[in-house]
């Protein structure tokens, strides 16, 4: 058995908080190429480890991205998302502007908008289940 616990932990918790989201690119230009969404991960990346969060999966398409995040309880999500595509906003429009890419030199990267789900854990019936089972003391 190694040492490395199952959950994160924290100084008073133990969690798992995965997320699942979805970045879209403004008025969904296919804008993407295989060298900017590997720059995306990277920046990405770098993003989640500075809110002690942790960019498990990643991938995307010419049109959106899929950022697989773990993230700690004292981390809010729309922050965390706000960062995500204001950072990778900023150094992909930086670093790919002039590239003959017309898409991105003028307004804003993403979409304003962007999809997130909670990840993982027992379905939720099971949960029900488990907690209508706890025995209440009489």
């Amino acid at each position: 058995m190694g040492t490395e616990p199952r959950y994160p932990q924290g100084t008073a918790v133990v969690y798992n908080r995965p997320a699942h989201v979805v970045f879209v690119t403004k008025y969904r230009r296919g804008v993407m190429a295989d060298e900017m969404l590997t720059r995306c991960e990277e920046v990405m990346r770098k993003v989640c480890e500075d809110f002690g969060a942790e960019l498990k999966e990643f991938n995307g398409e010419a049109d959106h991205v899929h950022p697989f995040v773990h993230y700690p309880p004292k981390v809010a999500l729309a922050g965390l998302v706000n960062s995500l595509k204001g950072v990778s906003s900023r150094r992909l429009r930086a670093q790919f502007t002039g590239r003959g890419n017309r898409a991105i030199l003028h307004g804003r990267f993403w979409s304003p908008s962007y999809f997130a789900r909670s990840c993982g854990g027992a379905p939720l019936q099971v949960v029900k289940d488990y907690i209508a089972q706890q025995k209440r003391p009489d």
